[in-house]
């Protein structure tokens, strides 16, 4: 990657550079690593914020990205940096050691989330029952930055907290339905959600592993993970339709060939998706409709 050369540049010329909490006075400087952690801080924050997502292509491999002087630099400007952790956006830790700002806070979604491990599952943002707690953290950092506008901030998580409803009540329908389902996915991105849902998932664990390092599964995994849909030994397939490899596009053709329902999934929030909550709806909606259910 670039960006170890790119964050000492930018390093070189914002260190030192304490930049106020908002060129707008009452507007606190928000950057998030991914654009779902922008949106809910934007839900949670509203006309009190500014954010600035530095993740936001869904077409684009996130675990490529390579940063840019002009993400340091909204980094360095930012009164609040949320970053989502476990090593997936690592970038942004390198960008925070380079820049600095009197009294900025940092929101560590694994930190607040608590899962810790070598091999934890870092897409945070499936785990759906986690999201409050998130929002919340997010909503003490900001009333902490703005304390005058506290009470806006705390109105806005009870709204948000209360807009989760719909995607609560669709998990718990699928987990009634369709309890202890089989299903596979071609890397671990839906795996919180599918761990919700009750759902039983089949996919190799070295085949999952090494399509999300970017490696080539070993022969075995790539026979088993075969012989789960050639089988019909699952009843579903979640695709990550960001991560595309020739490995998963083969899995996904005998899906497909074999009859079985494919659902994609993303790791970066579409732009035609207004908010987060539409996002996973339109996901979830899916999962059930490929499960045999309605939306």
């Amino acid at each position: 990657m670039a960006i170890a050369s790119t964050v000492l540049l930018a390093g070189a010329a914002l260190a030192g550079c304490a930049a106020s909490t908002s060129s707008t006075p009452g507007v606190v400087q928000v950057v998030a690593g991914e654009n779902f952690w922008g949106n809910i801080a934007a839900q949670v924050g509203g006309t009190h914020v500014r954010v600035t997502s530095i993740l936001t292509d869904p077409n684009a491999d996130p675990h490529l990205y390579e940063s840019s002087a002009a993400n340091a630099v909204a980094v360095a400007q930012a009164s609040l940096v949320i970053r989502n952790g476990a090593g997936y956006d690592t970038w942004l830790t390198q960008l925070l050691g380079a820049t600095r700002h009197a009294g900025r806070l940092v929101v560590d979604v694994q930190q607040v989330l608590g899962l810790t491990g070598p091999d934890v599952n870092p897409h945070f943002w499936y785990d759906i029952p986690a999201i409050p707690a998130v929002a919340a953290a997010i909503e003490a950092a900001l009333a902490r930055l703005d304390p005058r506008d506290g009470t806006a901030f705390a109105a806005n998580l009870a709204a948000f907290d209360r807009s989760l409803g719909p995607l609560d009540a669709l998990i718990a329908q699928i987990r009634q339905r369709y309890p202890g389902a089989p299903v596979a996915y071609t890397e671990r991105v839906p795996g919180y959600l599918l761990e919700a849902a009750g759902l039983r998932v089949e996919t190799p664990l070295g085949f999952a592993t090494a399509v999300e390092n970017g490696n080539d599964p070993s022969p075995a995994d790539s026979l088993a993970m075969d012989q789960l849909v050639t089988d019909h030994r699952i009843d579903v397939l979640l695709y990550n339709a960001q991560t595309v490899s020739a490995v998963t596009r083969h899995v996904k053709q005998l899906a497909e060939a074999a009859g079985i329902p494919v659902v994609a999934v993303t790791e970066t929030m579409p732009p035609e998706d207004p908010s987060y909550q539409a996002w996973q709806l339109d996901q979830l909606q899916a999962l059930l409709h490929a499960l045999g259910g309605t939306p």
